[in-house]
């Protein structure tokens, strides 16, 4: 699972201030049912208890189909501080299939529902298209994806679309994805979306809930019976500061999907995690999906994910934002054990696969990150209306070698 660190930083970009200050009398306002939003079930009452001047989530969703309210709440504050208008007209009435799993193939990141909502604000405020969030795959056919003109996948760790009681359906859910796509629909992804369809080097099982599953069936010799409850596992020590905390040997291990792995642009690799401070470098201000950045880069905080070297390559994706390297420190920097060779690690980036179209943006694990920065969630909405096919944009690959 995801370590959380414990220092804190400033690094929030500027814009949260006035959004959370908003946020907080909104937020204040109790913890009510919200509508009920495509398959999600309606916001909680109640989650993990938070301590004073917090909602009772505690800022963290418990509960995998619903987000915390507050986090509700702070995220339409700052979607009202973007047009009503997208950046670009629809062609014809668009509509979009959000899968937001309740059981995750991997770790379940309390941000998915979040995520989901917000695709679906996004649309019902510009009207740039509808919404339908499922919390499982088994929609994924080719006849019921004609009705849709966009996929987004909210933080869809491992192998997502697989069901391993039924080899003909996961392999028509992957081909009806594939099919999708290159025909000439739009794919788009957030965050653990990119740690999906690889497996762990030297035998470790596959990124994602295959491996926790087989090292349960099959205990270690002298463990306790079938049945019997499990032992408590053994106290660790924590790393000191700056150690290696590489959990992927292998630089992510090897694809499991290839296909979709170079569709996606990439697959993960290592993560520094939560709350690392970095620096967001804006690779292409011209690029229209880029506009709400105006060419600035800035300072966030999150889970941030690097990429397999081999999967993940400017050769194959168009970067439209990564991470300033120069700007990391030493010691979050002596964190990755075996770091890319180019010191190359894009964040969001689109590209062609076919005749259809790809966005991927690998911030996203906390919810945070749907409510700091305007400027982001206006990233994310024109990068949907690419997928979407209604708005140009320079996706050539960036071909950027070594820095």
């Amino acid at each position: 699972m995801r370590a959380k660190a414990s220092r804190t930083s400033s690094m929030m970009a500027v814009s949260a201030a006035a959004v959370l200050a908003m946020a907080a009398g909104l937020s204040g306002q109790g913890q009510g049912a919200a509508p009920q939003t495509g398959a999600l079930a309606p916001a909680a009452q109640a989650g993990r208890g938070g301590g004073a001047g917090q909602d009772a989530c505690g800022g963290r969703s418990a509960q995998p189909t619903v987000p915390c309210q507050n986090d509700v709440n702070k995220m339409m504050a700052t979607l009202g501080l973007l047009p009503d208008k997208p950046p670009a007209t629809a062609q014809k009435p668009r509509k979009v299939i959000v899968l937001a799993p309740e059981h995750a193939a991997g770790y379940q990141h309390s941000s998915i529902p979040l995520a989901a909502r917000l695709i679906e604000a996004l649309g019902k405020k510009t009207g740039a298209w509808t919404t339908d969030i499922v919390t499982n795959p088994s929609g994924f056919t080719a006849d019921n994806l004609k009705q849709y003109d966009a996929i987004f996948l909210s933080s869809t760790t491992g192998t997502f679309l697989d069901d391993p009681n039924d080899e003909a359906a996961t392999a028509a859910r992957r081909q009806a994805l594939l099919d999708f796509v290159r025909g000439g629909k739009g794919l788009a992804g957030i965050h653990a979306s990119g740690d999906s369809y690889h497996a762990r080097a030297g035998g470790g099982g596959n990124r994602g809930r295959g491996g926790q599953v087989a090292a349960a069936a099959n205990p270690p010799a002298g463990g306790p019976p079938s049945g019997a409850a499990p032992a408590a596992p053994p106290a660790q020590t924590p790393l000191p500061p700056c150690s290696h905390r590489n959990d992927e040997p292998g630089g992510g291990g090897t694809p499991l999907w290839p296909e979709f792995n170079k569709m996606i642009g990439g697959y993960f690799k290592f993560h520094w995690v939560y709350p690392t401070p970095i620096t967001v470098k804006i690779d292409d201000p011209s690029n229209p999906i880029n506009a709400a950045f105006k060419g600035q880069s800035f300072n966030t905080i999150d889970e941030t994910y690097t990429f397999n070297e081999t999967s993940w390559s400017r050769d194959n994706v168009h970067v439209l934002t990564s991470i300033d390297y120069s700007k990391m420190s030493d010691c979050d920097k002596g964190l990755e054990e075996n770091p890319r060779t180019d010191h190359d690690y894009g964040l969001s980036w689109i590209r062609r696969d076919g005749n259809g179209r790809v966005f991927y943006q690998a911030l996203g694990h906390h919810e945070s990150i749907y409510y700091n920065n305007p400027a982001m969630l206006a990233h994310i909405l024109a990068g949907m209306q690419y997928v979407l096919g209604d708005l140009k944009a320079d996706d050539s690959p960036s071909a950027k070698g070594k820095k």
